[in-house]
């Protein structure tokens, strides 16, 4: 494996580009702004007529295109639009204008590596995935770091394809911290499985139960909350800094030996890791990508119902209301839905 850090890559190539950032949601705006903070001079956000994101553009002086005269205009195009809208923009609004020589860019695999997308031998196709969500990719670099980052190049036409993901790499923050050479293949299936069998489904789930059975013993939703969800930052935050053990070695001994005896018995080892060889054979055949696609293309309508129901949780409410009484918490938050 192949890390590389800021002097190994030549800023200055993506510097006098034309750059356009497809979509400005999580991942858009921290490309956008990072880039043109680091330097980069021709920058556009392409968007569909009337979205909303462009006043949010705006706002921040930068300029804003239309997706099919972006594609004319730019020398690379960066798809950071949601993976379910990217094959039909590349179809109708993206594939007949970009010109030859250009390259097109992922921040996630997803379409290219399943064959959603399939660009000319013609274009550059690479992928430079910092490892964080976009608002955190801003705030690491608005603070002086950066996230680690991944690169990959699935089609070299102009010959100079990873210098030129090095470069906007770099200039995003990425090379400040590593940046890691991947493959799309590897990128798209480690991702999805993480998102799913432990930071968001993993995870998620086990907040939620854990907070339903302490309420439905009797015990104060309050309560609940803060040792179910609100506690989890302390422990990650550990788990952040300095691995497991580091984690362990802060907490109590009766905490630890808790997660010895316990951990198991809520994930069964053998159990557990035999669901998620599972999880990871339906991303690696295609069974996942194919559920998503089906579902969005009838307007996602078990997926809106699940977030509905899922908003409206108790933990919801007692969060809000709890989170309220400390200010701390939103005085500096990464997330500001009027902004970003």
């Amino acid at each position: 494996m192949r890390i590389y850090y800021d002097r190994d890559c030549d800023i200055n190539l993506i510097k006098d580009r034309n750059v356009a950032i497809l979509g400005y949601g999580s991942q858009g705006h921290a490309h956008a702004l990072n880039l043109r903070d680091g330097g980069a001079r021709n920058i556009a956000v392409a968007l569909r007529e009337g979205s909303p994101s462009a006043a949010k553009a705006e706002a921040e002086s930068l300029n804003v295109m239309g997706i099919s005269e972006a594609a004319a205009w730019c020398d690379l195009m960066m798809f950071t639009m949601p993976d379910e809208l990217q094959a039909d923009t590349w179809k109708n609004q993206v594939k007949d204008h970009i010109r030859p020589g250009s390259a097109v860019a992922f921040a996630h695999g997803l379409n290219v590596h399943f064959g959603l997308i399939e660009a000319p031998d013609s274009l550059d196709v690479i992928m430079m995935a910092p490892k964080g969500p976009g608002h955190t990719v801003r705030g690491e670099y608005v603070k002086g770091g950066g996230v680690p980052g991944l690169v990959a190049v699935h089609n070299d036409a102009s010959g100079k394809a990873l210098e030129i993901a090095l470069s906007y790499s770099s200039a995003i923050g990425c090379g400040r911290s590593g940046i890691i050479e991947t493959d799309f293949k590897e990128e798209c299936e480690t991702d999805l499985f993480g998102e799913q069998a432990v930071l968001c489904g993993g995870l998620v789930e086990l907040i939620r139960l854990g907070f339903e059975t302490l309420v439905e013993a009797g015990y104060a939703p309050e309560m609940a909350y803060f040792e179910c969800l609100h506690e989890v930052k302390l422990i990650v935050d550990l788990i952040y800094e300095g691995g497991i053990a580091n984690m362990n070695y802060s907490i109590s001994n009766t905490a630890e030996f808790g997660e010895y005896v316990s951990g198991p018995r809520i994930l069964p080892y053998a159990e557990t890791k035999e669901r998620m060889k599972g999880i990871l054979d339906d991303i690696q055949r295609g069974r996942f990508v194919s559920d998503w696609m089906a579902e969005c293309a009838v307007g996602q309508p078990s997926f809106k119902a699940i977030r509905r129901n899922n908003d409206a949780h108790q933990i919801e409410e007692v969060g809000e209301k709890l989170r309220a009484m400390m200010p701390w918490i939103t005085a500096g938050r990464m997330v500001d839905r009027s902004r970003n």
